[in-house]
């Protein structure tokens, strides 16, 4: 998949197929539409295309970060990803004028795939009917999708935040289609785990929502391989005083290699058990131990 920062740097493209959407989550609402817009771009040998903006424009959290996000996108088949910087000057964009200057002019669209709740232009002015007036004024088409549900809530990025910081991991993965997971970078920390016999990466999430503190059994996706693990989220109560930044460690079975500035993916299978506070470091460590064997055998 092709990447593109910035409205300046479109190009036109053959027949493009445009997905739009902020696409926070890739869940299995955002799948149909990405996979409508493949579908359709296939059929008429043209160019498949999804058209996303970071930051979010409801100022939100964000689900995932962009990085991640572009990960999921890119698995999916998609020709080209435009990035759009969502700023002020973006912002006051006109409905009419987001259609006629950045679909039409900018990229030459000739067939739009949406969902029936996605918002364009300034004040989220524009809707489906706009683009349907759209496409019938400038001679491209479209296709909108409506909301999917699941166990009678409809699917959306909001809920699944809410359901991931309330711990309600399987709800989220349900409603994701895929497992919940952080994607973030190998960062240096304290090396206590060393210290102690149990060797973590420390990771820096960069803008992902994070599942409450606790010990996790997850599985690793790092360069290409997939590895277990036991992952830590806590603020590390035995040995900090109160009021320390949420870390993430995560103990990689198999793994013995210097992985330091490298991206990889926590996929969370389940919580252990939650954080808390021991009396000695020795305590910690012992109860360290556990926690590994215990997700060595759910993970196996």
């Amino acid at each position: 998949m092709k990447t593109i920062y910035g409205i300046n740097n479109i190009k036109k493209f053959n027949k493009p197929v445009v997905a739009l959407g902020v696409f926070d989550g890739v869940h299995r609402g955002h799948r149909e539409i990405i996979n409508c817009a493949v579908r359709q771009a296939r059929k008429i040998n043209g160019t498949s295309v999804v058209l996303t903006f970071w930051p979010h424009p409801q100022k939100e959290g964000s689900l995932y970060s962009l990085e991640h996000r572009l990960r999921l996108i890119g698995e999916l088949d998609i020709d080209v990803c435009i990035v759009v910087n969502f700023n002020r000057a973006f912002a006051r964009i006109s409905a009419d004028d987001f259609i006629s200057k950045i679909l039409v002019k900018k990229i030459g669209v000739s067939f739009v795939c949406a969902g029936k709740n996605f918002r364009f232009g300034r004040s989220a002015a524009g809707d489906y009917k706009k683009l349907a007036l759209g496409a019938k004024k400038y001679g491209f088409r479209i296709k909108t999708l409506k909301v999917i549900r699941s166990s009678g809530r409809p699917i959306s990025s909001t809920v699944i935040r809410r359901l991931i910081k309330k711990g309600r991991i399987k709800e989220a993965q349900r409603f994701l289609g895929r497992p919940v997971s952080v994607l973030g970078s190998v960062i240096r920390g304290s090396s206590l785990g060393r210290l102690l016999g149990v060797p973590t990466a420390n990771i820096n999430p960069h803008h992902e929502v994070i599942p409450p503190p606790g010990i996790y059994a997850g599985r690793i996706f790092l360069a290409g391989k997939l590895y277990g693990g036991a992952c830590y989220i806590g603020t590390r109560p035995t040995i900090c005083s109160k009021d320390k930044p949420t870390r993430i460690e995560v103990y990689i079975f198999g793994l013995h290699k210097d992985i330091y500035g490298k991206f990889l993916e926590i996929r969370f299978v389940k919580l252990i058990r939650p954080d808390k506070k021991f009396p000695s470091l020795k305590e910690l460590t012992i109860q360290m131990k556990k926690d590994i064997l215990t997700c060595r055998k759910i993970l196996r």
